[in-house]
């Protein structure tokens, strides 16, 4: 796991705002939801009240790059790629 991914996990765990490069944590008190993004673009969303990570399936739909992929990856989404095709928890998306 790249260091920059390691400071993002960090801080979703830790439910603080953080930014780094191209990645952006924001933590929302009034929803307890961190809300993940990658050049500007909201990747994901992570709820601390039920610890469940939503994947932006429509973001990663538009930008599947190794970059994306990999931020969800360490944020423990099931992401990955098969011929060519982007698979979300075995789901083309």
């Amino acid at each position: 796991m790249r260091k920059i991914e390691q400071q993002m996990k960090l801080a979703v765990e830790t439910a603080t705002n953080w930014a780094g490069s191209n990645t952006t944590v924001s933590y929302y008190a009034d929803n307890s939801t961190s809300y993940i993004f990658l050049h500007g673009n909201h990747i994901a969303s992570y709820r601390h009240t039920t610890d469940e990570l939503e994947v932006n399936s429509d973001t990663l739909a538009e930008y599947p790059t190794n970059t994306t992929k990999s931020r969800l990856r360490a944020l423990g989404a099931n992401v990955a790629t098969r011929k060519g095709i982007t698979y979300l928890d075995g789901v083309e998306v």
